[in-house]
């Protein structure tokens, strides 16, 4: 069964992986994509236009390099089973605002937010696996002797 609950956990980080992998090697898009789906409130604009004038990115930008890489890390660490409680409940956090912003059907038309419904669903199943490997984090261990039988 451990190996059962390894594989799964990895074929499941991968999905995380591919996606900050897409998102860093389409920055742009990715940043034209935040741009038009969230807006920053006027008094967080001071915070981040210095942002801006230090890195010479605009912020889609600088958020569309963070959520690329943030995916990777935390799909890496839960493959890897390093971390994968504190990661999963990061990945929550994630998953919630990325339905939130980006799968909001509940602003659409009847007709067009059939897919937009369906990602939505798709993100709570994902948020519910995420809170397997969050309660289930490295599993239980045997009790064992440190250096084996001596």
């Amino acid at each position: 069964m451990p190996a059962l609950v390894t594989f799964g956990r990895v074929l499941f980080a991968v999905l995380f992986m591919y996606t900050g992998t897409t998102k860093l090697f389409a920055i742009q898009p990715t940043a034209d994509y935040i741009a038009s789906k969230i807006t920053i409130p006027a008094m967080l604009t001071p915070y981040t236009s210095q942002l801006e004038t230090m890195t010479g990115m605009p912020l889609p930008q600088l958020l569309a390099i963070g959520a690329g890489g943030f995916e990777i890390l935390a799909g890496l660490m839960i493959a890897v089973n390093f971390g994968a409680r504190f990661f999963a409940i990061l990945l929550i956090f994630f998953v919630i605002g990325a339905t939130f912003y980006f799968h909001d059907f509940w602003n659409q038309p009847a007709p067009e937010n059939a897919k937009a419904l369906i990602d939505a669903l798709k993100n709570l199943s994902i948020i519910g696996a995420l809170f397997m490997i969050a309660g289930y984090g490295k599993g239980p261990r045997p009790n064992e002797a440190a250096y084996g039988d001596i």
